[in-house]
Order: structure tokens, then sequence, then C-alpha cells
């Protein structure tokens, strides 16, 4: 009787494990997954001081001068690294469908997470989407809408940043598609990518707002050639309290933005011209030179309005040869100043508000391998710093600053 029992036992344990096991071997009959990534390492050069992310790695523009007691430029002074923590890693699931609908999900990481020279393991994309005959339905982090489909082909991890924008953020997309055209429609939330506010960078001014950024835009498609547009709204809420005479009031600020931008490319066998034009307003959290400014306080309550900066900006891309390839980018970016009167130079709030007008010329050569890429890039950039005028939001008396940057990077995808 002990050993029928003991027997019994083991049957039961059996059929369990079979019934825990059973569904993940039929899930993998509908279920597919891929890793790939690449190693990746940058050397680059500056011959001054630069406003940049990621120890140097994502360049974005020259500092201003920076005198010291003796009349020089602190800031003129080369500097340079070699690293290799924006090495990537990501899979790409497939699987199982959910009805009419093919359900697929992406997990994207790197070490470019920097804290005191500390490299982190950072999420880049991770997201979740429904896919139908004609439409899609995405949820969770990746690019930014206006990043979109239209990018610059270059070295620098910037990506053509300030120029292009440059932004992963959680939100729920959805895309539908008629004939030759695709429409998309996007809620965003910031995490990664800030705005900067009377604290600095934060997302608490979004989310003391309750209301996610929004963007609405379209692309058509013909064969090598894709022209689009969109527009982007974004409004924040930079404070929820202010004292007067050291008494503490309750305030509702709000500080607004609506950006517009076009995007064309036509890519050929082994040429590819891209471009992209944006009328920006308060776009620091897509890595932009742009911001916002008060321009009134309540005497009694210190309630503040806002009014965005406006600036103008534009890239052009050349990218030509297969096996060596070679590439032109061109950016330009204007401020445009603000629609208001400011009222005081201390209250301004964004990135590069002291820069009237910015140019980005830069060569690259890249020898490319089916896994390997090996590239070399020059970069002239010029930006003419000044002194806002609290008129009009625009920059006078200005002066230039150049920085020569010199990047090289080797890459092996797999």
């Amino acid at each position: 009787m002990m050993n029928l029992c003991v027997y019994a036992r083991k049957v039961v344990l059996v059929l369990c494990c079979f019934t825990a096991i059973y569904p993940a071997i039929s899930q993998k009959k509908t279920f597919d997954y891929s890793f790939y990534g690449f190693v990746r390492g940058d050397f680059y050069v500056n011959s001054r001081a630069n406003i940049e992310g990621v120890d140097g790695l994502f360049y974005l523009y020259p500092k201003d001068i920076l005198l010291d007691a003796k009349g020089e430029d602190l800031n003129a002074t080369a500097n340079g690294s070699f690293y290799t923590f924006t090495t990537r890693l990501g899979m790409d699931m497939k699987g199982p469908d959910i009805g009419t609908a093919k359900s697929s999900a992406k997990i994207e990481t790197d070490f470019g997470g920097t804290n005191n020279m500390n490299f982190m393991l950072r999420v880049r994309q991770a997201y979740l989407k429904l896919a139908w005959e004609k439409s899609s339905l995405l949820l969770g982090q990746t690019w930014h809408p206006m990043f979109g489909e239209v990018a610059p082909n270059i070295l620098n991890l910037s990506t053509g940043s300030p120029f292009q924008p440059f932004n992963r953020s959680p939100q729920i997309n959805y895309q539908l598609e008629a004939g030759k055209i695709k429409f998309i429609a996007s809620a965003l939330y910031q995490l990664i990518y800030l705005t900067q506010g009377p604290d600095g960078k934060s997302e608490k001014y979004q989310k003391d707002r309750a209301l996610p950024e929004l963007f609405l835009g379209a692309d058509f498609k013909n064969g090598d050639f894709l022209f689009g547009g969109g527009v982007d709204m974004i409004s924040v809420r930079p404070r929820l309290q202010s004292v007067v005479a050291d008494k503490t009031y309750k305030v509702d600020e709000r500080a607004n933005g609506f950006s517009y931008d076009l995007h064309a490319k036509y890519t050929q066998s082994a040429f590819q011209i891209a471009g992209k034009t944006i009328i920006a307003e308060n776009q620091t959290h897509n890595t932009m030179i742009s911001g916002f400014g008060v321009t009134s306080i309540d005497e009694l309550t210190g309630k503040q309005e806002y009014v965005p900066f406006r600036h103008s900006t534009s890239w052009l891309n050349l990218i030509f040869g297969k096996k060596y390839q070679g590439g032109i980018f061109a950016g330009y970016t204007k401020n445009l100043g603000t629609s208001k009167k400011l009222i005081d130079e201390n209250k301004l709030y964004g990135a590069g508000l002291d820069i009237d007008q910015f140019v980005n010329i830069s060569l690259c050569a890249k020898y490319v391998l089916p896994h390997w890429n090996l590239g070399l890039e020059y970069t002239n950039s010029t930006a003419w710093y000044g002194k806002t005028d609290l008129a009009n939001g625009k920059v006078k008396d200005t002066h230039d600053v150049t920085n020569h940057r010199l990047e090289c990077v080797f890459m092996y995808f797999f």
C-alpha cells in the first residue's frame, strides 16, 4: 500500500510538471525572439569646452567665452577621450497573435546612463505593440515622433541634435495607414529627457500639469521618396506655490509650447538626401535650443505668466557610396524671440537662450562591411552668443565662438 501511494505521488508530480511545461511548449509555436546590437567605440578630440552629454560623446555646441582674472578664456582648452559604453544590446519578440492583431515587443539597453563616471545600464526602448493590417498601437518607451523616420546619418552620438529632436519617451502611439499616407497620433510622458524649469531639469513640470505632450503627424511615402510633417503641443506647470513677504500661496501656472515640423527623404541605391525644418517652442526635452521666460508676476500671490521662446531650426544631410561612404551634414538654428515682453533675464528657463544663431558643418567618411563600420568625422560648429533683449526675447550684441571636433568610431554589429 505504501509503494502504491509513493507511485501515485510520483505520477501526480509528473503530471503537474507536464501541465506547467506544456503552455511554454505550446507558446514556442507562436512565439519568437532574436537578439541584436553592436559593440561601439568612440574616440574624440575638441578644440574647446562644450555643452555636451554622455561624458562628451553626445556633442551639442561650444560653450561661451569665460574670462579669468587675466582676460584668458577658461573654455578655450582642448579635450578628448575614448569610450565604449554606448555598446548596445536589444531583443525583439514576436507573437502570439491576439485576435486579429499580431503582437510584438522590444527591449533595448546600453551603458550610456552615467553619473560621476559610473556607467550604468539603462533602458533605451521598452514597449509592446499590436499591429493590424492597416494600423498599430504601441505602448511603452520608444523614439519621440518628432525624431521620426527622417534623421541624420552621422557618427556623432547626438544624431544631429540640437537641430534634430532627440528623445525616447514613454508614450501611447497609434498609427493608421491609408494608401500611401500614414497618420500618427501620440500622447507622451517624460522620463529621461526632461523640460528645463525653475528647478533645473525635471519631469515634475509635466507630471504636476497632469497632461501628456500631444503629437499629430502624417507621412506620405511613394517608392524611394518620403515627405511628412507634424504638430506638437506641450504644456507644463513650472511651480505649484510661491512665497511673497514670507507668505506661501498656491499658484496655478502654465507654460505652453506649439512646434511644427516638415521633413523629407529620398533614397536610391548609393545616394540619400534628407532634411527637416522645425519651428520649435519649449523643446528642451527634445534636446534642442529652446525654453521659456516670465512675462509678469502677480504682486499679491507671486503667480507668474510665461511665454515660450521660438526657434527656427533646419538641417540637411547627404550620404553617398556603399562600401566606401561619404557624408555631409549642415545644421542651422536661429532664435526668433518671444511674442511678449520678458521681465527679468534671471527668470529665463531653457538651453542656449543666449545664442542668437548656431551653425554646424560635418564631413564624414566611413568604411562599411557587413558587420563592421569604421568612420572618421570632422565637425566645425560656431555659436553666436550675446545678451537677451527683454523687449522681444532676441539676442543682441553677439560674438562668435567656434569648436573644431574630430571623431573616430568603430562598430561591430551582430
